[in-house]
């Protein structure tokens, strides 16, 4: 979102205007940099904090024109280019500002490097799913739900919590059962990590997709469900590209695994020996846990009955509609067993907290 019109119209000054008075402009506007234009608007060039330093070591008297220092050939973008042109452009010409142009080759806006890297705010909801039991990891989960374990610093639900948020996603619904108060207690309504935080409380268990009857309304865009024993880098924005790319009702995230087969493998026709393969390794897609569903599937689940996602994706395919599986290599853990917990603990240094 480039910076409103209040912003950079206040840094716009003319090829005339001395060198004196162009600092005062750059120093009141808190952006390090004016930039030039002409009596229509269009930039002449661009002058920076640097550029004044230059002129004030070379001992350039402070009444001349700021044309005379000013960046005659500067980087801009225009006004039809996408957010990702204009970061990777600003990337390798490594600056903090862009100016954004017309087709006249008038200044209409301006892109900060801070307001780039900060991520989009997103419409879709995200619900993760808390209320298992956890039962495989006792004794560690006899007082504590599984989404509350600590890997390095935080707990497992935190940490997905802020990836979401890190990908610019603002509304989240937590889908709790199992000591749910311990849960509702640290994350409370979402205002400490400045996003809206709701809960769909299970009476009892409801599988992975059968909480979502428990939604006070239907969401308005696709939305994501994941489950909240998972650690992953995927890229969400990916997912959310590849789904509406392929007009899925339903987007499944598949992660490749490879697994080496630790014995000779033999290949028989009848009593006849064809092949010997030593240690093969095979590669196979698992559920990974990471769902992204348009808000028209919402009709198909039973309100308040256990459900499961396999099942809802079955309804989705029966009744003709297009489903879609989307294969990622990112960091993945599903945090089932203690030697995940301990994995997954010994991953998050390096991993996450990088």
């Amino acid at each position: 979102m480039t910076l409103t019109r209040e912003r950079w119209q206040h840094i716009l000054i003319r090829p005339e205007t001395s060198v004196l008075d162009a600092i005062r402009v750059i120093d009141k506007g808190a952006l390090r940099l004016a930039l030039v234009t002409d009596a229509d608007h269009r930039l002449q060039g661009v002058v920076t904090d640097g550029d004044v330093r230059r002129a004030l070591l070379k001992r350039i008297d402070m009444k001349e024109p700021v044309m005379n220092i000013m960046n005659a050939t500067p980087t801009f973008a225009r006004k039809e280019d996408s957010r990702e042109r204009i970061l990777a452009l600003m990337n390798l010409k490594t600056i903090e500002h862009m100016p954004i142009l017309d087709e006249k080759g008038a200044v209409v806006g301006l892109e900060t490097m801070h307001n780039l890297a900060a991520p989009m705010p997103r419409d879709n909801w995200v619900t993760l799913m808390a209320g298992g039991l956890g039962s495989r990891l006792s004794p560690l989960t006899d007082m504590v739900p599984k989404p509350l374990l600590k890997v390095g610093s935080k707990p497992i639900l935190e940490v997905i919590l802020e990836s979401f948020i890190a990908h610019g996603f603002r509304r989240f619904f937590l889908s709790v059962n199992y000591r749910k108060e311990m849960i509702k207690e640290y994350f409370g309504d979402g205002a400490a990590w400045g996003v809206e935080i709701d809960y769909l409380e299970e009476n009892g268990r409801l599988g992975t997709a059968g909480s979502l009857s428990l939604l006070p309304e239907r969401p308005e865009k696709p939305f994501f469900v994941m489950n909240g024993d998972l650690l992953t880098r995927i890229n969400f924005q990916h997912v959310l590209d590849f789904h509406l790319e392929h007009h899925s009702r339903a987007t499944l995230c598949v992660r490749k695994v490879e697994q080496t087969v630790p014995y000779g493998v033999v290949r028989l026709d009848n009593h006849r020996l064809l092949t010997i393969e030593e240690k093969p390794v095979q590669e196979y897609f698992v559920n990974a846990g990471i769902y992204l569903l348009d808000p028209e599937v919402l009709t198909l689940i039973p309100h308040g009955q256990y459900f499961d996602m396999p099942t809802l994706f079955q309804r989705v395919i029966k009744q003709g509609e297009v489903t879609a599986a989307f294969p990622f290599l990112d960091y993945w853990m599903d945090i089932g067993r203690r030697s995940d917990f301990r994995q997954a603990c010994r991953d998050y240094p390096e991993v996450f907290a990088a």
